[in-house]
């Protein structure tokens, strides 16, 4: 049977036990899925006012704006949350690359019997 968070439209995200939701970033022209990180309630709410993808670093124990050190940001079009709220969408519109690597999309192998492929074959 499905609650209010399942079906209202009261914003009311349902944060693990660490304080924090899923957040998949993808480009908003393309439909690409660039990154895949976490948020917890101010990086949410930062993204949110602000316009700019923000994020909570699990590795620094910090809140971080992608961007905010290599200025390859995440212009955030929309943001949509699925139906029990436990992640969180963002469509966006990317200032350079997604990956800390350097390359567009984080999601740049598959997984193949052998182990790991690029997806890509020029990369």
């Amino acid at each position: 049977m499905a609650d209010a968070r399942d079906t209202g439209l009261t914003l009311d995200p349902k944060y693990d036990r660490d304080g924090l939701i899923t957040a998949v970033a993808s480009d908003a022209t393309t439909g690409e899925i660039l990154m895949l990180a976490h948020m917890n309630a101010q990086a949410l709410a930062a993204t949110v006012e602000t316009g700019r993808a923000h994020f909570w670093s699990r590795s620094r124990a910090k809140l971080w704006r992608k961007g905010e050190e290599s200025g390859n940001e995440l212009h955030v079009v929309d943001i949509r949350i699925d139906c029990d709220q436990d992640a969180v969408w963002l469509l966006v519109n990317p200032v350079g690359p997604a990956c800390h690597t350097g390359r567009r999309s984080c999601f740049y192998r598959r997984v193949t019997k052998d182990g790991l492929a690029p997806v890509d074959p020029a990369a």
